[in-house]
């Protein structure tokens, strides 16, 4: 297939046996083996995960008649729709054999004048109403019936879903404002080099003891993340769920923006203006797994426990208490490419960040799996059904939107996840670097400071395959949750407590706000794609994470975020912050910092020393807890340095040990003129980095 065929194959010669000689073709192939010769043996399932995946693209467009863009459009045929004529609702429930809807609008009782109707040889229903039938803000659900029961339910495309603040019942809601949302920026393209992410939670971004909304969020934390330097915010929580401390992992209704944060309107303006302000907004999309829920969720929408998910053993989760979609349907494909057109379309979202994305690559969801060799991608424990629906789900993001952004969350490596699609990819345009925060736990936890190795560390946070970009990060919201310790509360624990005002710190306090630092430098600075932090962490956020349950009473206390903690000029949390902006500016001033290469300077594992090189930037990093150098050199290009960051300045809570006003003169030596380089010769405190710029 041309798809394939990326070059065309090389041509060597040979003797036959009459001396002549012939042309022989070497194999032509496909990108991600051409591109790594250990992937050459798995090379027939390589092709054959792609071109499953274009017979079923062929399929659902009709061999070219339509674009996949127009058959991921359910989400205007499916739902309740206000109609020039009156209300329209439609429902895919195959195993129904009543329908009608019950609301405010009749009493929640069943009447002819609400009953749908099948549309004869489809599994779908449909209902026709009259303008006057029903109003905007009316809550409703379906009353379905089926072979030997009943029972309510919320329909599967519902764009918009509230909870009874009394008695806690999810009800579907009419939604038809008089005035719709009016976008004050339609388009936008994300600046991706590099891409800086700020992952955050609506709910939880308040210090109030509360659920935060939509608008708080635009008013009070989006000038904080724009200040700061991050040019993309990864909202996590978006569709609707059931249990709020399910952090949003648990979807319920896949086509409705949490109406615990606000209407879908105040979503749509918290990111219009975020586009305004140059931020592009990803959404963290779970299409891995759904709420088992019955009356909320797809459970049981119908009779039929299997309607959107595998039957047998299949069927559930064994790790999440939750179900998995068949994916080898095509009605749940058309759901879940439809619902991420839905979000791209109808709220602008530039991409999305697709959660638990190994559960669905294997049978196995990637549970008690080492991942060891190659082999272990290809010896058919792997879920082609699912393969082929994430690579149609990027096709079709791109194809709606060519500057989206996706993301796979996945932990077992799989290759070619990030790779084009027309190499043999599955069409992602990054990946979270996932072994990242798990080095920096297991270093932390297992080796003293005089033990940390500048070679591993350097090698961790640049370990990805060369054609796959990918998302760092030093942790994310999994490091914050209860059960689990941020960096900061690994370094210096309770001493946070008690010792992190300015003028008080110990040596615990001092070690761990110069470790969070240098962690978080060598990390961004090595990156290939971009940088994530999760909301709060940037300036050591000191509480863990945990939602209201039984088991604390409810509270919200530790559902927020305390910003008055960094704005405190008396604590040590503005340190950690301002140097993380001050970071995220240096990265910024290399022009198109992704493009240039990681190149290592000098890396000392006995003197702690790493130095490295991007374009005109110098990280120069000393993890020794105890050794300070003078006139360390490393062999650098010719010319003279400014400094442009130190993790031990003063105004970032360090000793301040350095003079960084001083330009920095390379050294002559006749030995290496010819390749263009001089001795560069630095102080370098214990404990510190520093970044510098050539001239």
């Amino acid at each position: 297939m041309t798809e394939n065929k990326k070059t065309t194959g090389k041509k060597t010669t040979s003797k036959s046996n009459n001396n002549k000689k012939t042309e022989v073709s070497e194999p032509q192939h496909i990108g991600i083996v051409r591109d790594d010769a250990y992937l050459e043996p798995f090379e027939d399932a390589i092709r054959g995960r792609h071109e499953h995946a274009l017979w079923k693209l062929n399929q659902l467009t009709q061999n070219g008649k339509q674009t996949l863009s127009d058959f991921a459009s359910g989400y205007d045929y499916y739902g309740l729709h206000r109609t020039s004529r009156g209300w329209i609702f439609r429902e895919w429930a195959p195993n129904a054999t009543d329908i009608y809807l019950v609301g405010d609008f009749n009493n929640w009782t069943e009447n002819e004048q609400y009953r749908c109707s099948r549309i004869e040889g489809t599994g779908n229903w449909e209902l026709k109403l009259a303008s006057k039938a029903m109003n905007h803000g009316d809550l409703f659900k379906m009353h379905v019936h089926w072979n030997g029961g009943e029972g309510e339910r919320i329909p599967a495309w519902a764009q918009h879903v509230v909870q009874d603040e009394q008695t806690k019942i999810f009800s579907a809601q009419v939604w038809n404002p008089v005035k719709p949302y009016i976008w004050k920026k339609e388009t936008f393209k994300p600046k991706k080099n590099p891409l800086l992410i700020y992952e955050c939670h609506i709910g939880m971004a308040q210090d109030a003891e509360k659920v935060g909304t939509y608008r708080e969020f635009k008013d009070n934390v989006l000038p904080r993340i724009i200040k700061d330097g991050y040019n993309c915010i990864q909202i996590m929580a978006i569709q609707e769920h059931p249990y709020y401390g399910s952090f949003g992992y648990h979807v319920s209704s896949f086509f409705a923006a949490s109406s615990r944060f606000g209407s879908p309107e105040d979503l749509k303006e918290l990111i219009d203006t975020a586009h305004s302000r140059g931020i592009a907004v990803i959404m963290d999309i779970v299409h891995s797994h759904a709420v088992k829920n019955e009356v909320e969720g797809l459970g049981n929408l119908a009779g039929d426990p299997n309607q959107y998910f595998y039957p047998g053993e299949r069927h559930e989760h064994p790790a999440w208490d939750s179900l998995c979609f068949d994916y080898g349907k095509d009605e749940v494909i058309h759901f879940l490419l439809s619902n991420c057109k839905y979000w791209v379309k109808e709220f602008h979202f530039d991409g999305f960040r697709f959660d638990g994305v190994t559960s669905m690559l294997y049978y196995s969801h990637g549970l008690g799996e080492a991942f060891t060799n190659y082999g272990d991608y290809f010896n058919g424990h792997e879920d082609d059904n699912a393969i082929c629906y994430l690579t149609l789900a990027n096709k079709l993001i791109h194809e709606v939107n060519p500057y989206a952004m996706t993301i796979a969350e996945e932990v077992s490596g799989m290759p070619g996840l990030a790779a084009k699609f027309e190499d043999g990819g599955y069409g992602f345009d990054y990946r979270m670097a996932m072994n990242i925060p798990d080095f920096w736990i297991k270093t932390i936890k297992e080796q003293k400071d005089e033990n940390w190795k500048p070679s591993s560390i350097f090698w961790e946070v640049k370990n990805r395959r060369a054609d796959e970009k990918t998302i760092s990060y030093c942790e994310s919201h999994d490091q914050a949750l209860v059960g689990d310790k941020t960096i900061i509360f690994r370094l210096i624990d309770a001493d946070m407590y008690w010792h992190f005002k300015q003028g008080d710190e110990n040596e615990m306090v001092h070690r761990g706000i110069a470790l969070h630092k240098m962690i978080r430098l060598v990390t961004a600075a090595a990156i290939n794609g971009g940088y994530l932090n999760f909301m709060g962490n940037e300036f050591g956020h000191p509480e863990w994470i945990d939602f209201p349950r039984e088991g604390n009473g409810w509270s919200y206390k530790y559902a927020r975020r305390q910003w008055n903690l960094v704005d405190n000029k008396e604590l040590d949390y503005h340190y950690l912050g301002d140097f993380d902006r001050e970071m995220l500016k240096a990265l910024k001033s290399e022009r198109n910092f992704n493009n240039t290469p990681v190149q290592e300077i000098w890396h000392n594992d006995g003197d702690q020393i790493l130095a490295f090189m991007r374009g005109n930037l110098i990280f120069v990093l000393n993890f020794s807890p105890t050794r300070s150098y003078t006139d360390y050199g490393f062999l650098v290009p010719t010319g003279s340095y400014d400094v442009l960051l130190n993790t031990d300045a003063k105004a970032f809570g360090g000793n301040g040990l350095a003079d960084d006003t001083v330009t920095h003169f390379t050294n002559y030596d006749p030995l290496y003129v010819d390749e263009h380089k001089e001795w560069l010769k630095l102080y370098i405190p214990a404990r510190s980095a520093v970044v510098l710029k050539k001239n």
